[in-house]
């Protein structure tokens, strides 16, 4: 028998997911001898002795038959001389070493059927345990301080096992063998409910006593896996009418945890690729189709034809619906308006006291923040609207390597950062909005934090062509201090390139449209066609909307009648239609005057390509929609409404030259107010956007010989546009691509910018 020493490593998703377990159990199965451990580039190193047909088979199963969690990138081999040393085949202890580059921890997993049955067994260990978990589930990212992923780098350090959990953790045939979030009653965290003031509440159950508290009409403040979330009521106007008094939401929508999958069918109509998404490990919130009739309050997602629902995906979440009657609750993330969500004890009774009338506490520390992830289907197809738990960290595979290590640290809204290392894109948890000290702040850990995680040597940091965004401030810091190259990246090149990247095509055709985004002539874009080549290594912007007036500036964002007005001034006296609407104008009539003076005068009014200024002129003018209360609020009011009309309206977009001309769709709106449904006019409007797009892309593509044409940008979330954008393009035999793995708005931009410095660049 021939006896063959091996070195193994192996890089990917390789740690906190059983890949170990698996590895020593698949050697003892073949009698080999050696070991595995944990390495600090979060990949595994496997030393296998023994017969030369037995390890084969070995390096057989490590690919066909790892844990369904595991993603292997790379393994590499190299045989070692001498006779073997090992008499058995160990988990050896851990080492600091971190060699390779793009391996990383997995993201946060929902709680298996396995641990779920367990906490129902009022037999076993761990009934009613709500921070039960094994290998295949549970926190992974929030907990992970530093690498190797052992228990004593997480911050499960504080609670030592028991006798009976390290039992399960030493025993090969376990499911729980080297799980490192392994934990019972007796030594793991702990729950406990206080009130406002934190104070202790007495209660022999204090999570199902939080479910009754919720059921009775308060507000509690749950604590979870990656950050704290404001509970409530979904059947109860009072609670919510105050937490949208506390979040300055007036009208932004709420997600809600149903109890089941029977229970979301009661208020949604999910599909079955929807109901799959809502059943998977990553349990996302997922904006489904509401029912004609819904026992929920409207006031959780007002004037939207759609809800955001997620399934509990902790045993703790499982516990709340134990005894009331309630099929859902209310579940936002909690933190103060334009704050990162909320994750230390103390710091919830400080921000969140004033909200919540009861804290639900677990005494677990949360390493790193992590928000929910939301998804929304168009059709068959999986739209990420903010990639964050369940996904956040693991890698996207591109199929080239990188000719540099690049950073990107996104833009200014729902903002992510990005690590582009060899054939990897590592895209952070959502930040959120970098408006302040806070998320400023937040966003350099997280970014510090996943280039520990990955091993990543960075010689590119990427942002935004805004000389004013704190993102762009940050990046030139952290180029100055770094020593690294500092690109600049425009707006919608960025989210055009993350898309060409995505399908893996060399050039394209791109529509780009969104609510802003600062133009190479220093111009406010938003409704852009860009060509984009992967051997030029640039763009040329090659069609747009029609610039329109922004009417005061930002006040016309948050006021679309402005925008309205600045439009229809072109084709009408608007004076008497403003008179009309005084009462809509912060300040009445000497709002109205001052508009009047600039559009007279023309000064000092800043023009726009925008598509979402577009959309949300059409929203003020059909009265859907006279104040922005939150990023998008007037374009989803307008698509919700629009899901309902009918094709009545003729549909003949007008350009001039290489521009899609958005004043007389506008003023055809206005005109027809009486004549026509608000359902029907809408839905023209987005026809219009979508046709005329869509038809300047087509013989853009033509002209250059181009096969392919995306859709990017925020406005690529709107199911409407994206559908008849779709049948134009593939009507003329053109490939149609939209984002799969990324979202298209915002939080994809850090991918982009990451690509452009990393792959793209010259």
């Amino acid at each position: 028998m021939a006896l063959v020493r091996l070195k193994v490593n192996v890089t990917g998703i390789v740690q906190g997911i059983g890949f170990r377990p698996f590895v020593y159990r698949n050697a003892v199965h073949r009698r080999l001898t050696g070991y595995v451990r944990n390495m600090g580039d979060a990949g595994v190193e496997i030393l296998l002795e023994g017969d030369h047909r037995a390890i084969k088979g070995f390096m057989q199963d490590l690919r066909k038959r790892h844990p369904p969690l595991a993603q292997i990138y790379e393994v590499t081999t190299s045989k070692l001389p001498g006779k073997p040393e090992h008499a058995e085949f160990t988990i050896s202890r851990s080492s600091n070493e971190a060699e390779s580059v793009g391996s990383t921890i997995p993201p946060d997993v929902a709680i298996c059927d396995e641990c779920l049955m367990e906490l129902r067994n009022p037999h076993n260990r761990r009934h009613d345990y709500f921070f039960i978990t094994c290998t295949d589930c549970g926190p992974r990212f929030t907990t992970i301080e530093r690498l190797p992923y052992d228990r004593e780098s997480t911050t499960l350090c504080e609670f030592p096992m028991c006798r009976f959990c390290h039992s399960e953790y030493a025993d090969p045939v376990n499911r729980r063998f080297h799980a490192q979030t392994i934990a019972c009653q007796q030594c793991g965290p702990e729950a406990h409910l206080t009130s406002e003031d934190g104070k202790l509440v007495e209660v022999e159950d204090p999570i199902r006593q939080a479910g009754k508290l919720l059921s009775e009409g308060n507000i509690v403040a749950i604590k979870g896996y990656g950050g704290f979330h404001l509970a409530a009521s979904a059947l109860n106007d009072q609670p919510l009418t105050r937490l949208r008094a506390a979040k300055h939401r007036r009208q932004k929508p709420f997600a809600i945890m149903a109890k089941s999958l029977e229970a979301v069918k009661t208020f949604a109509e999910p599909s079955r690729e929807e109901r799959d998404l809502l059943c998977s490990h990553t349990r996302p919130i997922v904006l489904l189709n509401k029912a004609k009739a819904i026992p929920l309050s409207d006031l959780i997602a007002p004037s939207l034809h759609n809800i955001g629902v997620m399934l509990p995906y902790t045993a703790l979440h499982y516990m709340l619906f134990d005894e009331v009657k309630d099929s859902a609750f209310v579940m936002t993330s909690a933190n103060p308006p334009n704050q990162p969500i909320t994750i230390g004890n103390e710091e919830a009774i400080k921000q969140l006291s004033k909200t919540a009338d009861y804290f639900l506490f677990h005494n677990r520390q949360i390493a790193h923040r992590c928000d929910d992830s939301v998804i929304r289907l168009h059709g068959k197809h999986a739209v990420f609207l903010r990639r964050s738990r369940g996904y956040a960290p693991a890698p996207l595979k591109i199929r080239e390597k990188t000719k540099r290590c690049t950073l990107g640290l996104g833009g200014e809204l729902n903002n992510t950062s990005c690590i582009l290392v060899e054939d990897n894109a590592f895209i952070s948890q959502h930040i959120g909005d970098v408006e302040n000290v806070e998320t400023r702040s937040f966003l350099e850990d997280a970014t510090k934090h996943l280039i520990r995680l990955t091993n990543a040597k960075i010689e590119v940091v990427a942002c935004d062509l805004h000389p004013k965004f704190i993102t762009t401030q940050l990046a030139r810091e952290l180029a100055l201090e770094n020593n690294w190259q500092l690109i600049q990246v425009q707006h919608h090149y960025a989210h055009i390139a993350a898309l060409m990247i995505e399908h893996d095509v060399q050039d394209m055709i791109g529509i780009c449209c969104d609510g802003y985004g600062y133009g190479t002539d220093g111009q406010a874009w938003g409704g852009e066609i860009l060509l984009c080549t992967r051997e030029s290594a640039s763009f040329k912007r090659v069609a747009s909307l029609e610039e329109q007036p922004l009417l005061g500036g930002d006040l016309a964002t948050r006021y679309p009648l402005r925008i309205a007005a600045g439009i229809l001034n072109k084709k009408m006296d608007v004076e008497p239609w403003l008179r009309e609407n005084e009462q809509l104008f912060p300040h009445g009539n000497y709002e109205i005057r001052t508009m009047l003076n600039q559009l007279r005068s023309r000064r000092g009014i800043r023009q726009t390509t925008s598509c979402g200024r577009v959309l949300d002129a059409a929203s003020a003018i059909l009265g859907v929609c006279h104040e922005r209360s939150y990023e998008g609020e007037p374009a989803m009011k307008l698509e919700s409404i629009a899901k309902e009309g009918k094709n009545k309206l003729k549909i003949e977009p007008i350009r001039k030259g290489d521009r899609l001309q958005t004043t007389e769709m506008l003023y055809k709106l206005f005109e027809h107010k009486s004549k026509y449904s608000n359902p029907d006019l809408a839905l023209y409007a987005h026809s219009y956007l979508a046709k005329g797009l869509a038809e300047l892309a087509v013989e853009k593509a033509l002209e250059q010989g181009i096969k392919s044409i995306g859709f990017s940008g925020g406005a690529a979330c709107n199911e409407i546009l994206a559908s008849t954008m779709r049948r134009t393009v593939e009507a003329a035999h053109l490939n149609f691509l939209v984002h799969v793995t990324t979202p298209p708005g915002d939080g994809g931009l850090s991918f982009g910018q990451s690509v452009v410095g990393g792959l793209l660049q010259k």
